[in-house]
């Protein structure tokens, strides 16, 4: 079995989660599977692993820089290996935005990255208003209002649909 190193961006936690439940997957499967943040994953030595998945939470409509950062200083070896990117929002709650090819917010950093993922998937997110500073919670709440989702302000909702998570799994390891 290979040694894969799932990586991430996690703005409110979510990611993290998603990435927690990708690393238990991958151990069930017999892969050995480190998890560790992007701004932690540059002293580790990349080299050992055979693959290495990045994950990154969007937030209004951007992934945080770091995961670009990230991508730009270890691409030759990200290429050399193989690899996978998701990414998780709330847009994707929508089917017809759920999927690599309709989901705006990865086609747009794809076209921002010379990097191309052999593997590719997009997971709807968790919407946690009580979670929100004040801020964010009145501009999600706007984005939501003018998107036609959930605006109670006491909503915890998770779009995330977990069989998609583990079928992801199962790609990431045969590919492994």
């Amino acid at each position: 079995m290979s040694a894969i190193l799932i990586t991430y961006s996690s703005t409110d936690g979510h990611t993290l989660e998603i990435c927690q439940r990708l690393q238990q997957l991958t151990q069930q499967l017999g892969h050995t599977t480190a998890l560790a943040p992007l701004t932690q994953a540059d002293v580790l030595d990349l080299d050992v692993f055979d693959t290495i998945v990045i994950g990154a939470s969007i937030r209004y409509g951007k992934h945080q820089p770091q995961v670009a950062q990230f991508i730009r200083r270890h691409q030759p070896l990200l290429e050399r290996k193989a690899n996978a990117f998701f990414t998780v929002n709330i847009v994707a709650r929508k089917p017809e935005k759920s999927r690599p090819e309709t989901n705006p917010y990865l086609i747009k950093f794809l076209r921002q990255i010379s990097w191309k993922p052999k593997l590719l998937e997009v997971f709807a997110g968790k919407l946690d208003y009580p979670r929100y500073r004040f801020f964010d919670r009145l501009m999600i709440r706007l984005i939501m209002l003018m998107t036609h989702g959930p605006t109670d302000p006491k909503a915890v909702i998770d779009f995330t649909d977990w069989q998609q998570v583990e079928a992801f799994a199962q790609r990431l390891c045969s590919r492994a």
